[in-house]
């Protein structure tokens, strides 16, 4: 990934991210579940709302069914789906000032604390699995897509990212990336 998602924001869609008026980012309030990237969420609505704009980048807590990202955007398509979700999301939980708050040493953190986010998703998984209307089946198909991203290529990911946060750009085919 060698682009700048919150580059590809339009000026509205920046402000459905707080960027603009007495709406502000809320780093210090984002949700721990959120994936490190620029684009985070805070306590916000639980309309179910987050997954029917974004389902490749946003996930509900169990029982509150508050919206996080486990994904950040890949591709203009998915930023442009994340501010759909975030211009719906009543309470302007969303924000899009990670590349500004995150450093190397907390996205090392973050990701030595993966356990916990295992454990929160199989909590998840059961309050889904009690239910069995359309919601909660996507709910559970997007723990189970977490899950595999957390097994598989968001090592990957987020080694790109502390790149970029080292070096001020995502790294090119056959950089070395810096290790987790």
């Amino acid at each position: 990934m060698a682009w700048d998602p919150v580059a590809e924001l339009t000026d509205e869609e920046r402000g459905f991210f707080g960027l603009y008026g007495a709406r502000r980012p809320y780093w210090e309030e984002r949700l721990w579940t959120n994936v490190p990237g620029p684009f985070y969420t805070r306590d916000n609505d639980n309309c179910w709302t987050g997954r029917i704009e974004a389902p490749d980048n946003v996930l509900y807590e169990g029982a509150w069914f508050t919206e996080y990202v486990f994904r950040q955007p890949r591709n203009p398509a998915q930023v442009r789906a994340l501010a759909r979700a975030a211009g719906i999301e009543a309470t302007g939980g969303y924000a899009c000032d990670g590349d500004e708050r995150w450093t190397p040493d907390l996205v090392r953190e973050w990701w030595a604390g993966r356990g916990r986010v295992e454990e929160d998703l199989s909590a998840a998984l059961a309050e889904f699995r009690k239910h069995s209307d359309e919601q909660n089946l996507d709910a559970a198909l997007g723990v189970r897509d977490y899950r595999t991203y957390l097994a598989g290529g968001l090592a990957d990911d987020l080694r790109a990212y502390v790149f970029r946060l080292e070096e001020g750009r995502y790294p090119e085919a056959g950089e070395r990336l810096p290790q987790l």
